[in-house]
């Protein structure tokens, strides 16, 4: 059964291993509510499953810990239960999805751990952990579903108490739902009045979709940027505590996770991995009620992939008006290009790219397009540098 006494026992284990971390104010995150940043990006690892994993692997018996142990993961989990393992002088062993990050794969691998890729998903790498674990007799430490683990992370819980007693809220990002699960019975068990929102992201809605409609329920495929929380079905204890203990359960798009891990590059200096922002694109775009309240948003981890980060950072410039593209119809006759040029000085955009072609079938013939890619301000910016254009005589096009 979890307990506080469990959970307070977790964190006297933890105390000598892992970093009690931050928490940051953020006024830029949304000016309508103060927010805080609970930085477990900063964690050792690079997120919070080593208190899971350590504390859980501080309580096998003897006999556990000879034979070895066994894990799956998305790649945080299975760093923390690699650190733990070696930590602990326990043989580990960690099956990941063939798709996972290869920092995170490495990163395993750096611990001393033995890493066997599964192909497909995390589901397809918990079916094989748990089948070398019945064939070889290892212990199986479960990313989530499991109460040491949920009271190592409820650890996090009882740090925010005290780092911040007045919060009204708590922001949690929701894969499996062991995170919000420990934190959400710390808090409610302590101050039953600060609220727990769990976030997912909308392309692996498992335990959204379960919660809402009040049963277990498994996802036939799920696809997010968010890869540390692109889980196919809750565990049993997680949806039991997530249903009694949390206030709500919300979802987010990738572009609006996009967005959220560039406002915290650009404006907090942070580094987080998709499921780490998904609670601070939860306050931004207004997912759950913040307007007023002292937040804090939990940044659970920061091991993105540096090779979809350019990728990611274009997406949140899209998202929040920060660039633009316009393709503008024109009569192709010298000066045009100036015309256009000179607009869109004047109003302080800065042109990245530009593509000009001549028109196709069924357009005049002396016209043609130019495509221009546009570094501006906000959407507010785009619209008075369209608004311009247009009074100016030129057609966009494709709006």
């Amino acid at each position: 059964m979890l307990t506080l006494d469990k959970i307070y026992h977790a964190r006297y284990v933890l105390k000598q291993v892992i970093r009690e971390t931050d928490i940051i104010h953020a006024p830029n995150i949304n000016p309508e509510s103060e927010i805080y940043l609970k930085t477990e990006n900063l964690q050792i690892t690079g997120s919070f499953k080593v208190r899971g994993a350590y504390y859980k692997m501080s309580q096998l018996s003897d006999e556990e810990k000879q034979r070895g142990v066994i894990a799956c993961s998305a790649g945080n989990h299975a760093q923390g239960v690699a650190l733990a393992a070696q930590k602990n002088g326990i043989p580990a062993i960690i099956c990941l999805p063939d798709g996972a990050p290869i920092s995170k794969v490495e990163a395993t691998k750096s611990y001393g751990a033995e890493v066997c890729l599964v192909k497909g998903v995390y589901d397809d790498a918990y079916a094989e952990a748990l089948r070398q674990r019945d064939e070889k007799g290892y212990t199986f430490i479960h990313p989530f579903d499991d109460e040491n683990v949920i009271a190592g992370q409820g650890t996090i819980g009882l740090e925010l108490l005290e780092q911040l007693p007045e919060m009204d809220a708590v922001i949690v990002p929701v894969g499996g739902g062991g995170l919000i699960s420990g934190v959400a019975y710390a808090i409610k068990s302590l101050n039953p009045d600060i609220k727990v929102y769990g976030v997912q992201a909308s392309g692996a809605p498992s335990m959204f979709n379960s919660v809402h409609d009040h049963k277990i329920e498994r996802l036939e495929s799920v696809s997010t940027i968010a890869d540390g929380i692109a889980v196919k079905e809750p565990g049993e204890n997680t949806f039991k505590y997530v249903s009694e203990y949390v206030d709500d359960i919300v979802t987010v798009t990738d572009d609006e996770i996009s967005a959220a891990i560039l406002a915290l590059m650009e404006k907090q200096k942070l580094v987080t991995e998709g499921a780490g922002a998904v609670s601070v694109a939860a306050a931004m775009f207004n997912k759950v009620p913040v307007k007023g309240k002292k937040v804090v948003c939990l940044l659970s981890g920061g091991n993105i992939d540096v090779t979809i980060l350019s990728r990611v950072i274009k997406r949140g410039l899209l998202m929040t008006g920060r660039t633009c593209s316009l393709n503008i119809e024109l009569i192709d006759k010298p000066g045009q290009l100036l015309g256009v040029s000179s607009i869109i000085a004047e109003h302080g955009g800065n042109v990245i790219s530009i593509h000009h072609e001549r028109a196709n079938e069924g357009s005049a013939v002396n016209g043609c397009y130019l495509r221009i890619v546009l570094e501006t301000r906000n959407y507010s910016h785009i619209d008075e540098i369209k608004t311009a254009l247009k009074t100016n005589g030129f057609k966009i096009v494709n709006e």
